[in-house]
């Protein structure tokens, strides 16, 4: 058994088409033909997986409540620990610099290679769904069983802030646009904005906190389904 016939073994999935497997494995640092583009496909294709798994289990839960779930599945950090579990480092195809720095234990570097394979087997499949469904609910089915709403502990501007973070985007900043009502029952409207990124998001709340806290859960729900 060849090397990539062992990442097949694992990943569940023969690639039809050799050179999408090639490419999803192929770091920018390795050359121009790279997985950057079918790794922004794999990141909405598990974005949507996820949620429909995530509704489909969860049938009373709410926006909010899946949103975070899903955030703290599809984050980067839960896509590192998949691809060690697939030992993927040692298939990585990085440039000179990268594999020197020790690129293929690089947990963005992993995280990105997963999503690449993703797109990849969605389009090796011939754009089917129902097999690129079936790949990613075998890689997150411990991670989806073991799943409970009350994993959803961190409020909405922690998980916010810990996603931006991992992307290295600018941080939200908070702004309290109106506020009134009688001083028995406040309302405050506050708006969640990223410097240049995507469009502000605002909420009320009857106090600043949880105004803040909806916007923040409606700007992370925005961003992961872009």
């Amino acid at each position: 058994m060849n090397q990539n016939d062992r990442l097949v073994a694992r990943l569940g999935y023969t690639f039809k088409d050799k050179s999408l497997l090639k490419l999803a494995l192929s770091h920018r640092s390795y050359g121009k033909q790279n997985n950057e583009r079918v790794e922004f496909l794999g990141d909405s294709l598990l974005n949507f997986i996820i949620a429909e798994a995530l509704f489909a289990k969860f049938p009373t839960a709410k926006e909010g409540q899946l949103t975070q779930l899903r955030a703290n599945l599809v984050k980067g950090e839960t896509l590192a620990e998949i691809a060690r579990e697939f030992g993927l480092g040692d298939f990585l195809l990085l440039g000179e610099g990268e594999l020197k720095s020790g690129g293929f234990r690089r947990a963005s570097i992993l995280a990105d290679a997963v999503e690449a394979l993703i797109g990849a087997i969605y389009l090796d499949s011939n754009s089917s769904m129902p097999t690129c469904r079936e790949r990613v609910l075998a890689w997150y089915a411990t991670r989806l069983d073991k799943v409970e709403l009350k994993a959803t502990a961190k409020d909405a501007k922690t998980l916010l802030q810990e996603y931006l973070q991992e992307r290295k985007m600018p941080l939200p900043t908070y702004t309290v646009l109106a506020e009134g009502g009688e001083a028995h029952s406040r309302q405050f409207t506050v708006e969640c904005t990223i410097t240049g990124k995507s469009k502000p998001c605002s909420a009320v709340g009857n106090s600043k906190r949880i105004a803040e806290k909806l916007a923040a859960e409606k700007m992370l729900s925005q961003l992961t389904n872009a």
